[in-house]
C-alpha cells in the first residue's frame, strides 16, 4: 500500500514488474518460486528513490537488492516464463544459494509492535501452532485443562488447610504454604488459557488485509500481559520458595535454630520470594519479552526466543536447584548424624526418621518433576533451530519465499515432549497436599464443618 503513488504515477517501468514478482512470484513446478532479478530491483530503485523521499516511503529490509539472484538477461527472463514440463537447465530444480528467511506476506505485523520471527523484525510465528496438527492441539489443550484443575484442587486445598488453622504451620515448615500458593496461581493461569484457548495467545486473521493468524508478542495485548506476568512471577516464585524451604531445614538441622529465630528471618524471605521473580518480570516486560503459547492458551517467556529461554528459565530454574539440594543435602547429613551420635529416647528417635523421611518424599515429588521440566527446556532449546528449519523447508512453496539450502537434518517434534512439560510444570505443585495431609488434617476439617453447622 505504501507504493501506490510510485506505481501510478510510474516513476519506473520496472517498478510494477518488480512488486509483482516479488509479492505475487510466478510458481513453476513442484512449487518452486522465482524470485526477481537483482538488476530489475536495482533499476526500479535507482528511478523511483526520489520519488519515495518525497512521499516519506523507506525501501523496506526485505526488498534489498543484494538480497536477490543476479541475473543476465533482460526481465523476464527465460526461466521465469517456462511453461510446466520437464525441468531443463534454465529452470533447475534446486535451490542454488540460501536466500535465508524471509517473512511471508500473511506473517507480517505492524513494524510499530517490535515483533520478530526467525531473527526476522516486524514477522510473527502462525496460528495455530507450527509444528502440531489442530486435533493434537485439541487434545493438548485438553490435556493441559484437566492436570490444572487437579493442581489448582490440590493447592487450594493445601492453603485452605493453612487458613483453618494459621498456627498450626511454623517455621521451618511454613515456605511450603506460600509454594503451595504460587503453583495455585500457575495452575489458574493454565486453567484460564484453556477456557480462553488461542483467543490472546494469538493474533486474529484479517484476510482483507491478507493476514493469517498470528502469535502475540510484546505487552501491547494487556490480557496476553497479564497471564504472562502472573504466570512467570508465580513460577519463579514456588522455585523460590523451595529454596527458602530448603533454607529453614537447614538452619533447624545444622545450627539448631528454633522455630522462633527462623520466624526473625521471614521478612527477608519474603523479600527474597517475591523480590527475586518481581525484579525478573519487570526485566521481561521491559524487553518485550511476552510471547503468547498457542498450545496452552497462555503467554510466557522462551516459546520462541532462545536467548530468552536460557537466561530468564533455564539458568534460574538451575540455580535453584543447585542451591537448594546442596542445602537439602547437608540438612539431611547433619539430621543422621544426630540420629546416630547422640542417644535419644524411642519416640524422639522414629519423630526424628519420620521427619527425615518427609523431607526426603517431598523433595523427590518436587524434584523429579522440575528436573523433567528442565531436561524439556534443554532439548527444546537445542533443537529449536532443526524444528524451525524443517518448518521452513516444508512450508516455503507454500508461501511462496525462497527454500532454504542444503538442509541436511530435518526434524519435527513429538507431542509427548511438550505435555510431558505442561505436566510437570503443574505436578510439582501437588506434593504441598501431601505434607499438609495427615489425621490432624482430617480433624480440623471435621471440626471446621461441624462448628459451621452448630451456627447454622
Amino acid at each position: 500500500q505504501p507504493f501506490h503513488p510510485m506505481v501510478n504515477l510510474e516513476c519506473s517501468r520496472d517498478f510494477r514488474p518488480f512488486l509483482c514478482a516479488l509479492y505475487a512470484p510466478v510458481c513453476m513446478e513442484y512449487g518452486r518460486v522465482t524470485l526477481p532479478c537483482r538488476r530489475l530491483c536495482q533499476r526500479a530503485y535507482s528511478e523511483c528513490s526520489k520519488l519515495m523521499e518525497m512521499f516519506g516511503v523507506s525501501w523496506p529490509e526485505d526488498m534489498e537488492c543484494t538480497r536477490f539472484p543476479d541475473c543476465d538477461e533482460p526481465y523476464p527472463r527465460l526461466v521465469d516464463l517456462n511453461l510446466p514440463g520437464e525441468p531443463t537447465e534454465e529452470a533447475p530444480m534446486a535451490v542454488q544459494r540460501d536466500y535465508g528467511f524471509w517473512c511471508p506476506q500473511e506473517l507480517k505485523i505492524d513494524p510499530d509492535l517490535g515483533y520478530s520471527f526467525l531473527r526476522v523484525r516486524d514477522c510473527s510465528p502462525p496460528c495455530p501452532n507450527m509444528y502440531f496438527r489442530r486435533e493434537e492441539l485439541s487434545f493438548a489443550r485438553y490435556f493441559i485443562g484437566v492436570i490444572s484443575i487437579v493442581c489448582l484442587s490440590a493447592t487450594l486445598f493445601t492453603f485452605l488447610t493453612f487458613l483453618i488453622d494459621v498456627t498450626r504451620f511454623r517455621y521451618p515448615e511454613r515456605p511450603i504454604i506460600f509454594y503451595a500458593v504460587c503453583y495455585m496461581m500457575v495452575s489458574l493461569i493454565f486453567f484460564i488459557g484453556f477456557l480462553l484457548e488461542d483467543r490472546v495467545a494469538c493474533n486474529a486473521s484479517s484476510p482483507a488485509q491478507y493476514k493469517a493468524s498470528t502469535v502475540t508478542q510484546g505487552s501491547h495485548n494487556k490480557a496476553c500481559t497479564m497471564l504472562f506476568m502472573v504466570l512467570y512471577f508465580f513460577t519463579m516464585a514456588g522455585s523460590v520458595w523451595w529454596v527458602i524451604l530448603t533454607i529453614t531445614w537447614f538452619l533447624a538441622a545444622v545450627p539448631k535454630w528454633g522455630s522462633e529465630a527462623i520466624e526473625k528471618k521471614a521478612l527477608l524471605f519474603h523479600a527474597s520470594a517475591w523480590g527475586i521473580p518481581g525484579t525478573l518480570t519487570i526485566i521481561l516486560l521491559a524487553m518485550n519479552k511476552i510471547e503468547g503459547d498457542n498450545i496452552s492458551g497462555v503467554c510466557f517467556v522462551g516459546l520462541y526466543d532462545v536467548d530468552a529461554l536460557r537466561y530468564f528459565v533455564l539458568a534460574p530454574l538451575c540455580l535453584y536447584v543447585v542451591v537448594g539440594v546442596s542445602l537439602l543435602l547437608a540438612g539431611i547429613i547433619s539430621l543422621n548424624r544426630v540420629r546416630i551420635e547422640i542417644p535419644l529416647e524411642k519416640e524422639n528417635q522414629d519423630k526424628l526418621v519420620k521427619f527425615m523421611i518427609r523431607i526426603g518424599v517431598f523433595s523427590v515429588l518436587y524434584l523429579v518433576p522440575l528436573l523433567v521440566v528442565i531436561g524439556c527446556y534443554f532439548y527444546e532449546q537445542a533443537y529449536r533451530g532443526v524444528w524451525e528449519t524443517t518448518w521452513f523447508q516444508e512450508r516455503c512453496r507454500e508461501y511462496h519465499i525462497p527454500c532454504p539450502y542444503q538442509v541436511t537434518q530435518m526434524s519435527r517434534p513429538d507431542l509427548i515432549l511438550f505435555l510431558m512439560k505442561y505436566l510437570m510444570a503443574l505436578v510439582v505443585g501437588i506434593p504441598s497436599v501431601f505434607w499438609v495431609g495427615s489425621k490432624k488434617t482430617c480433624f480440623e476439617w471435621a471440626s471446621f464443618f461441624h462448628g459451621r453447622r452448630k451456627k447454622e
